[in-house]
């Protein structure tokens, strides 16, 4: 926490907001003027910023930063629950802030309502005490991650994705890992869905968002055991957590300057996958028309999406296998099962999930090939 001369007093009013803090020896009064004294910023004001958000200001954190560039769409509106629906078509972080407000009037808003960049990261964070990182893209963890090293700043880390999250916390001392030590090389950006096609339980960012909160409150009063060296990973279907442990690499730390993480993310080469993809077999939705009024019999077309991306429209005669019934493995013997003479063919929304899919069942000797665009391409195609 950064210092300040002059720390400001609990006022009677606050004192009694914050009583049932008060009434817990490890928070108490010193603590709670830390918290009164302390700032934070979240990248983000979306499903994860949104709870962070609403129960550090509710908590007392006296001074806080938003940087979001959106505008509130209806379809935020299922997770991101600091918005409401009189917000769709205004922006979040004047959202936020109105609620935010209304939660605690005691709190100092600061809005950004640009997108975080090379350019502007390290002036933007550099005030801050704790770095709160609520957002939903490599590029932007990467630039969190790198600025927080440098300004030498706690990053309190969250994700989710479909049922399944995980939250973290690096830079908290020199020895600390980063977000490097967890993912030293970004993923190709073909096998990253996006909400919107993986989609999320709504109530998933919720409890990692709260994570988040609870491991920066714990930074800044200084109780308890930070999650600094360890992933917690969270999975809502089997309502399960499982800790996994995180070694800092002392060559995550050299970092002098930050860098084009779009161009970063889109170039890096991961485990070979140039040379992965080059060998999976794909075929274009023009030509798999052609072949279905020729040998329609000779094709099994799968889909890899959810039931109800399925049931809005598919790929006539196709079968639905979600991707997450086959990477857990539960699919292998239906589609071992699959007719001898028939060639497997997978899609998707856009083509990132099948190929997913592809990879992995690659790993147990089948073959199958990847229908490119996914169900965009094969209703564009007349």
């Amino acid at each position: 926490m950064l210092e300040n001369k002059n720390q400001a007093n609990l006022t009677p009013e606050e004192v009694s907001r914050y009583a049932r803090h008060l009434s817990l020896p490890e928070i108490g009064i010193k603590g709670q003027k830390k918290l009164k004294n302390s700032s934070i910023i979240t990248i983000g004001t979306g499903g994860l910023g949104s709870p962070l958000l609403i129960y550090l200001a509710a908590a007392g954190i006296g001074r806080i930063g938003i940087v979001d560039f959106d505008l509130v769409e209806d379809s935020n509106l299922q997770r991101q629950i600091i918005h409401t629906t009189n917000s769709i078509g205004t922006e979040k972080t004047d959202s936020a802030k109105k609620h935010l407000l209304k939660i605690n009037p005691y709190c100092q808003i600061d809005l950004f309502n640009i997108k975080l960049t090379s350019d502007n990261a390290l002036d933007i964070l550099n005030t801050y005490d704790v770095i709160c990182d609520c957002s939903d893209n490599f590029p932007t963890r990467y630039l969190i991650n790198d600025a927080s090293t440098i300004l030498s700043k706690p990053y309190v880390y969250g994700s989710i994705a479909g049922f399944e999250g995980q939250a973290s916390v690096f830079n908290l001392t020199k020895e600390s890992p980063n977000f490097r030590d967890l993912i030293p090389t970004p993923p190709p950006k073909e096998l990253i869905p996006s909400c919107s096609e993986a989609g999320v339980m709504g109530i998933l960012p919720g409890i990692i968002g709260l994570i988040q909160a609870t491991e920066t409150i714990k930074i800044i009063t200084k109780i308890g055991k930070p999650l600094s060296g360890r992933l917690l990973i969270f999975n809502a279907l089997k309502m399960s957590f499982k800790e996994l442990t995180l070694k800092s690499d002392p060559d995550n730390k050299k970092l002098h300057k930050l860098i084009d993480y779009n161009k970063y993310c889109s170039n890096i080469k991961y485990h070979g996958q140039d040379n992965v993809n080059s060998q999976i077999k794909s075929i274009s939705v023009k030509n798999l028309k052609l072949l279905l009024n020729t040998q329609a019999s000779k094709i099994s077309i799968i889909d890899v999406r959810n039931l109800s991306e399925h049931l809005e429209g598919s790929i006539p005669g196709s079968k639905l296998i979600p991707l997450y019934e086959i990477e857990s493995g539960d699919a292998l013997d239906k589609i071992r099962n699959n007719p001898g003479d028939c060639d497997l063919y997978f899609y998707c929304k856009t083509g990132k999930r099948s190929l997913r899919a592809i990879q992995y069942l690659n790993q147990y000797g089948i073959n199958s090939i990847n229908i490119e665009g996914g169900i965009e391409a094969w209703n564009q195609e007349k």
